[in-house]
């Protein structure tokens, strides 16, 4: 296998890709993703049902186990919020308002960022903890692993966003020097023809990714605050 790869290798094969290739690869991984995630959630939606109309000893939800609704709504509306801007911010990267993208890019971090610091203050402030039942390990599971999954989101705005604005000085179409995109100054060409034109892929796959997690957000806080 060694005769595969090695320093003399000539890359210039796969030099020069259309960027349409790599953006239709991040539109349909965004779309994977949203997938996989959505079967992730439904165990907690079926764990919430299943163990509701078991209720043994009764101990699926005691009297002083009640999450906030208050907390509750107030997290999901900053989620909302946040993915509402984000698209906003694409629909000005389609009209070439690059700076009105940016603007809205750095709202929409810091909205979702509030929302996650809003929902770490709901737990501390909800009565009950992770054992006091079935409802209560439920909520604790599935507000966890939502506030893990949009906490990558995040992440993953913020580096569309932080090349959009490290490349900003840049003309439009951008020209960057090889390697410079890729962060390998050894490199002697880009792997595609223009690095970076996936910026707006990027936004596309992360705007849907980010609208589809925040309605998992608006079906968690029907579940588990109003039914």
């Amino acid at each position: 296998m060694s005769e595969l790869a090695h320093h003399g290798t000539d890359y210039a094969v796969v030099e020069g890709e259309a960027p349409e290739v790599l953006a239709r690869n991040l539109t349909v991984a965004g779309q994977l993703l949203a997938s996989a995630t959505a079967f992730f959630f439904l165990a907690f939606v079926f764990a919430y049902f299943y163990l509701r109309s078991l209720d043994n000893n009764h101990m699926w939800k005691p009297k002083h186990v009640d999450a906030s609704i208050t907390w509750g709504t107030v997290v999901t509306f900053l989620f909302v919020a946040s993915a509402i801007v984000v698209r906003f911010g694409l629909a000005d990267h389609r009209a070439g308002r690059l700076d009105a993208w940016r603007i809205k890019g750095g709202v929409a971090l810091a909205v979702g960022l509030a929302a996650l610091v809003v929902q770490v203050i709901a737990w501390t402030q909800q009565g009950f903890g992770p054992a006091d039942g079935g409802f209560a390990s439920i909520y604790f599971g599935w507000t966890a692993f939502l506030f893990l999954f949009v906490l990558l989101t995040m992440f993953w705005l913020e580096t569309t966003l932080a090349t959009s604005i490290r490349y900003r000085p840049l003309p439009v179409p951008s020209t960057p020097a090889p390697g410079e995109a890729s962060g390998d100054a050894h490199r002697t060409g880009h792997d595609i023809r223009d690095p970076l034109a996936l910026v707006r892929s990027e936004l596309v796959a992360v705007s849907f990714y980010w609208a589809f997690l925040a309605g998992i957000a608006v079906l968690s806080w029907i579940i588990l605050y109003l039914v």
